[in-house]
């Protein structure tokens, strides 16, 4: 299994039935593939959209319908189109019960920087900064390290989002939580040391003394993380 896949599949588990959450760019989106059988998620997109399903199978996407991205989406039925203004009310306003996103860096307090790195040119700050403001929960979903490099940092080098903290962050090594501002390691990919995930990671983390390994539907304990 590929990390991005492990990470999507170990965060469907966080959904609840009725559920009004956000899916951001990226791995992010892979969630929507792996909702628990028979739980109806309501998928909104900061364009406009609720009702957004899986990503759609090959030479099946249709040009107007897309994410916020830009990247082709389905939709459910009973899905609803609206005004950009309206989707960012429902941001703004608190109403979103979830939110994932991609991160760039997260650091041991749990703020996150996702939005830009600076000398490189991006189309726009998109709703990130609105997304971790005003959803209820926000989890992470990121890769561990990049080319080598811990993304999980003592503190961001990059510009960083929002002030408020993330809640859960779900890399293919481990699952790190931010109770009481500091990183927790709450548990290991299938087939992960507790000292491999502090060798890939700069932040300090709080260690507890038993940390589970992550349970992961029709995957058992002998697959590895990058298998």
């Amino acid at each position: 299994m590929d990390a991005p896949t492990l990470i999507a599949r170990r965060i469907a588990q966080e959904l609840r039935a009725g559920m009004l959450a956000n899916l951001g760019v990226g791995i992010p989106t892979l969630v929507a593939n792996y909702v628990p059988p028979g739980m109806h998620i309501y998928f909104q997109s900061e364009n406009g959209l609720i009702g957004t399903g899986p990503i759609p199978e090959e030479g099946l996407a249709q040009s107007y319908l897309t994410d916020a991205a830009g990247q082709p989406v389905t939709a459910l039925p009973g899905a609803a189109t609206f005004d950009s203004a309206l989707s960012f009310g429902l941001i703004r306003g608190g109403h979103l019960d979830l939110t994932v996103l991609g991160g760039l860096q997260v650091d041991q307090g749990g703020l996150l920087a996702n939005w830009m790195i600076p000398g490189k040119m991006v189309p726009g700050m998109g709703g990130a900064m609105d997304l971790v403001t005003g959803a209820r929960r926000v989890i992470v979903a990121m890769q561990h390290t990049a080319k080598g490099k811990p993304k999980i940092v003592r503190q961001c080098s990059l510009p960083l989002t929002s002030t408020r903290a993330i809640d859960l962050l779900v890399t293919e090594l481990a699952v790190i939580g931010f109770e009481g501002g500091r990183a927790t390691l709450l548990e290991t990919a299938p087939g992960v040391g507790v000292e491999q995930v502090l060798a890939a990671t700069e932040a300090e983390l709080v260690v507890p003394g038993q940390v589970p390994q992550m349970r992961i539907e029709g995957m058992n304990s002998i697959e590895g993380a990058s298998s």
